[in-house]
């Protein structure tokens, strides 16, 4: 089983390629495309998170998928697990009532937003995205959680830049990622 789990692993790594100087100098751009462009890396993504939630998350009612490569991955996650999937969007993009939380970037300001029906007080959610960078947008994601009253079980991403310590705005919350860099 361990070398199953390397195997698939390294096939996620080998799919992730790097863009110097995106989106602009002196940035490291990490892609996940290739992931997606091949069956067997995004089948091996699909089956380490189901692992890891199965493992240690069997009493999950909701993946929440943040905008927008949270919606490539969420979805498929949750059709596996036989749960719902729910939507974090950019500001303006959902219809009805919604619920929204304001957050910095590192040049300025945003905000994501929920529909406030999407997760009822106490169920039990987990959060993905593709990226975990200075966590801005999962700790938003993470406050508009709070709001619902849900309970926030960890959030999941493939890839964590460590050297950028966005791990330490989502504390108390666990953090499960695939690959660091």
């Amino acid at each position: 089983m361990a070398a199953d789990r390397e195997a698939k692993l390294q096939l996620v790594h080998r799919h992730i390629r790097a863009f110097p100087d995106f989106p602009r100098k002196g940035i490291l751009f990490r892609d996940i495309c290739p992931i997606l462009k091949d069956p067997a890396a995004l089948t091996a993504v699909t089956d380490l998170f189901e692992e890891h939630v199965r493992q240690n998350h069997p009493q999950v009612d909701l993946i929440v998928g943040l905008d927008a490569r949270g919606f490539l991955f969420g979805p498929l996650l949750a059709q596996r697990l036989s749960i719902g999937f729910v939507l974090v969007r950019k500001k303006g993009k959902l219809p009805g009532p919604t619920l929204s939380v304001l957050y910095d970037l590192e040049y300025g300001k945003a905000e994501a937003e929920i529909q406030d029906d999407s997760v009822a007080p106490g169920q039990k959610i987990l959060l993905i995205d593709d990226l975990l960078a200075t966590g801005g947008t999962l700790y938003a994601a993470c406050e508009l959680m709070k709001k619902q009253q849900a309970e926030i079980l960890g959030c999941m991403v493939i890839i964590e830049l460590k050297e950028l310590n966005g791990i330490e705005k989502l504390k108390p919350h666990n953090l499960f990622s695939l690959i660091q860099y």
